[in-house]
């Protein structure tokens, strides 16, 4: 009889034991300050940009993707996630899809930077089903290179290059989705 009441206590603290290890709430906080912790950083490195301290003083809202992963072979594709700010409250989250056809060859990673000019250019974006058309063209920013971007359709777009090469002479658009989650107050890194 001992030896069962051993057997089972001894199961007992083992599925306690694995219980504890396993916390989903848990991972899911931590991918959710991961993110934010990547999407701090490329904030601050298009901060580090003077000539884009008047988007982020003037501007109404912003959406940083601190990671975009682009790549083609003939046809081509760009997948992206981030964080929309407004009036510098954390509001959203929210992906980034492209779609491209035509002479593309290589991959490349980017972080990208998105503006909007007025609370209604945030609020269509926030809408949900945002994109940019094929026309729609970023502006890579270049150590020690002049940046000269005005808003078009209550947008101006910036990106800055992490690595990679890719050629290309193709046709495509951005589509982006929005997931409410705040407001939230998030602190600037250092």
């Amino acid at each position: 009889m001992t030896l069962i009441l051993r057997i089972l206590l001894l199961n007992l603290l083992w599925v306690s034991s694995l219980q504890a290890a396993w916390n989903p709430l848990k991972q899911k906080t931590d991918e959710v300050s991961g993110a934010r912790h990547a999407t701090m950083l490329a904030v601050e490195k298009f901060k580090a940009v003077p000539e884009l301290a008047i988007f982020f003083e003037q501007a109404d809202g912003y959406a940083v993707f601190p990671n975009v992963a682009k790549g083609g072979f003939g046809v081509g594709g760009a997948v992206g996630k981030g964080q929309v700010f407004q009036q510098g409250l954390l509001v959203g989250s929210t992906s980034l899809k492209q779609l491209s056809i035509g002479f593309q060859l290589g991959g490349q990673a980017f972080s990208e930077i998105i503006f909007f000019k007025s609370a209604s250019d945030t609020e269509r974006f926030m809408e949900g089903n945002f994109e940019f058309g094929a026309q729609a063209s970023a502006v890579l920013i270049k150590q020690g290179v002049s940046v000269d971007s005005a808003y078009s359709d209550g947008t101006a777009v910036f990106t800055i290059a992490k690595g990679g090469l890719m050629y290309e002479a193709s046709v495509g658009g951005q589509k982006f989705s929005f997931v409410p989650i705040g407001p939230v107050e998030v602190e600037v890194l250092d």
